[in-house]
């Protein structure tokens, strides 16, 4: 059709309409960074950004120091003494190691599900609650368990306690559809709390004492709470070990860790194929549960001899550290257990040697922990800066694994 014909159809205004031209979209700066999803790593470039982010920690750590006055060296250096310098030194940061590694594995088994505890905290006081029942009841009418029965009875009460603070999260989960992460984290408070009730009870006192603090379990029970040591330590790292392999094997190697890895990575999936994934979730949270009220069990046999609110210490929250700076893999949480040992026990060292603040200790602590996670970040995708220009057949390919 002719411009005249045009005219002949339209309105002055539709043809004021089609002589104005369109405004011109401007084309969108590339920006300076851009963050892109890796395809595949080789193990070697994983070791460099492992060990470049340490570095980096050390660096960081290191102006820290300097910036109260304190001389990094010699920090680095009490930090690795306090922990490795001595036999005692060792046994003391074994003994920070084992129930972050027992509590380590016991969230890796619900995180491979994708199943958030966060309640290991309140599993381990579970446990360390069911067990100093036995205890304190065996005190009270004349010490009548021998100490091999006490010990397997205190192990079975605990497994039991911690397994019933795992199955609840579990149970309202899989019925209502709770939220897991906010239901196991109260139950952190709840069983905080109920020790601090425990405390002002006179039958959990000691009997000259009105103080609300649970009495030490070694002199009443004449000694027999306490776990048999090997090479300076007691024997809890043996079983530490054992769970951790344990572990491993059966989340590799049988069929029920086949369900949890099926489960953790499509529920609907596992449905699908005629798994009960209500049964395999509160299966996992009982053995999850059951660990960590192990760990609680060792706590109060074989580290405090006692019950307080603080008998975790934290442990649940630094397992979870632990866990995923592990992938989740049992082997390389013992390691990993050390390594942080080695930073809790060494920036103790460096407050007593050094006078450094315990702030600035456990700040240089998780500047370290810090860095070693975000490394999880570079080895999952990189940066790619404005005016780096690549193949797209081949960054195609480098994000599709190919």
């Amino acid at each position: 059709m002719t411009k005249s014909a045009i005219n002949e159809y339209t309105s002055p205004a539709e043809q004021l309409a089609l002589s104005v031209e369109p405004p011109s979209c401007p084309i969108p700066k590339e920006p300076l960074i851009r963050m892109t999803k890796r395809g595949s790593i080789s193990t070697a470039q994983k070791v460099f950004v492992y060990v470049v982010s340490f570095l980096s920690a050390l660096l960081v750590g290191a102006f820290m120091l300097l910036a109260i006055g304190k001389n990094p060296l010699l920090a680095y250096r009490d930090m690795v003494v306090g922990s490795f310098g001595s036999s005692i030194y060792l046994g003391e940061t074994i003994r920070l190691a084992i129930p972050l590694l027992i509590a380590g594995v016991a969230v890796g088994f619900a995180f491979k599900m994708k199943f958030w505890n966060i309640g290991a905290e309140g599993q381990i006081l579970a446990g360390g609650i069911f067990c100093s029942y036995l205890v304190i009841h065996s005190i009270n009418n004349g010490n009548y368990w021998g100490k091999v029965p006490l010990h397997l009875v205190m192990i079975i009460l605990a497994m039991a306690g911690g397994a019933l603070f795992g199955f609840l999260p579990a149970y309202f989960k899989t019925k209502w559809g709770t939220n897991e992460t906010l239901f196991t984290l109260m139950l952190n408070y709840i069983a905080i709390q109920y020790v601090i009730y425990l405390q002002s009870l006179r039958s959990w006192q000691h009997p000259q004492s009105t103080f609300p603090k649970i009495l030490d379990f070694a002199g009443p029970t004449d000694n027999r709470i306490m776990l048999p040591r090997l090479f300076g330590v007691h024997i809890g790292w043996v079983f530490a070990l054992a769970i951790a392999i344990t572990a491993y094997f059966y989340l590799t190697k049988t069929k029920h860790g086949y369900e949890i890895a099926v489960v953790g990575d499509s529920l609907n999936t596992a449905r699908y194929a005629g798994m009960n994934t209500r049964w395999i979730q509160i299966r996992t949270l009982l053995i999850s549960g059951a660990i960590c009220g192990f760990a609680g069990y060792l706590q109060v046999a074989g580290a405090n001899h006692t019950l307080t609110e603080t008998t975790a210490g934290g442990v649940g929250f630094t397992a979870i550290t632990v866990a995923w700076l592990s992938k989740l893999n049992p082997f390389i949480m013992i390691p990993i257990s050390v390594f942080i040992a080695m930073l809790q026990k060494g920036s103790l060292f460096i407050q007593m040697t050094m006078g450094i603040p315990a702030s600035a200790a456990e700040l240089l602590t998780g500047l370290i922990l810090f860095f070693m996670l975000g490394s999880e970040f570079f080895i999952q995708y990189r940066l790619v800066f404005r005016g780096t220009h690549r193949a797209p057949v081949r960054e195609l390919k480098e994000e599709a694994g190919v």
